[in-house]
């Protein structure tokens, strides 16, 4: 169990919440229900349901990832209902760490699935299920250099600027660069995760910087618009390009060579074991207070592999 959960408040919370939810709603709100990804951790969340039949599971999230006033206000909905637990993938750090508190203290467990809450709140849920996304940046930059060489330009498409996600994954890719070669970053270039903001802006890049040796794309549909832009200009092969999640059309365009990988998560296990993780704390099981649900760096030579296929979706 997480080390702040031996305090007298947290023992009394989390034995109030086993004693009053032996059985009841596990609700997985996630940054949108408009994407593969978050619908690949619903399928993850339905299976681990399947296994613990004296709960039930909602599934629900904004219509936008920058939507985060409307997240905040299904999680206050899912607090008044009484729901037995929640796996929550906060869209925005600050803005998410009131109403968890608000769910601790109304005994309520809670696992965070992706994006971490803002420093100091870790003491309101008790456990954090994510890739490791600095080393999945990292491991991103290293590719990165290995194929487009240690000089020149690297255009970086990101998404919502200080989410936790976007902070590990593209600070880290970013910082390594800078450590480990020559190049010469550009941006980032923040999509809001919006598939035409990320072509447009992707598409604009291009023209502007003629030279540039490679483009990493952050999140699912900001990889998409990148990688779209790719091919309306005609670039498709002649710059080293990455993505970042693995839905049907990034799978494609990694087949095609538009890019050269795409980094992709444990989405199915995020929402799996994020159900599992509510159910062990229901039942009075003890967990541990951070679960890696990995990468896998999906390319032309692996992307048959049960590795691969185990996470694309």
């Amino acid at each position: 169990m997480k080390k702040l959960l031996t305090t007298a408040l947290v023992t009394g919370v989390l034995a109030t919440a086993a004693s009053v939810a032996s059985a009841g709603e596990i609700a997985v709100i996630v940054k949108t229900t408009n994407s593969s990804f978050w619908q690949n951790v619903n399928k993850g969340a339905t299976a681990a349901i399947e296994a613990h039949s004296e709960h039930t599971m909602t599934f629900n999230g904004p219509a936008s990832e920058s939507a985060i006033a409307d997240q905040v206000a299904l999680v206050e909905n899912a607090i008044n209902r009484g729901v037995a637990g929640i796996v929550l993938a906060p869209s925005d750090p600050e803005a998410l760490a009131p109403v968890v508190r608000r769910a601790f203290e109304s005994g309520i467990p809670v696992t965070i699935i992706d994006s971490g809450l803002a420093e100091g709140s870790d003491q309101y849920y008790q456990s954090f299920l994510s890739t490791d996304n600095c080393a999945a940046g990292q491991q991103a930059a290293q590719m990165m250099i290995d194929n487009a060489g240690s000089e020149g330009k690297v255009a970086v498409m990101s998404y919502v600027a200080g989410v936790g996600s976007e902070i590990g994954r593209v600070g880290c890719f970013v910082e390594y660069l800078g450590e480990n070669s020559e190049i010469e970053v550009v941006g980032p270039f923040y999509s809001q995760s919006q598939m035409a903001t990320a072509l447009n802006q992707t598409t604009d890049i291009l023209a502007a910087n003629g030279d540039l040796i490679g483009i990493f794309g952050a999140n699912e549909p900001t990889a998409i618009g990148m990688g779209r832009a790719i091919e309306q200009a005609g670039k498709a092969g002649q710059l080293t390009a990455i993505g970042f999640d693995g839905n049907a059309d990034l799978q494609d365009m990694v087949k095609s060579g538009t890019l050269l990988a795409t980094a992709v998560q444990g989405s199915f296990q995020m929402g799996e074991l994020g159900v599992n993780a509510i159910a062990d704390i229901l039942a009075g099981n003890e967990i541990t207070d951070f679960i890696d649900t990995g990468v896998v760096m999906v390319t032309q030579e692996n992307i048959d592999t049960p590795a691969a296929q185990n996470v694309l979706y």
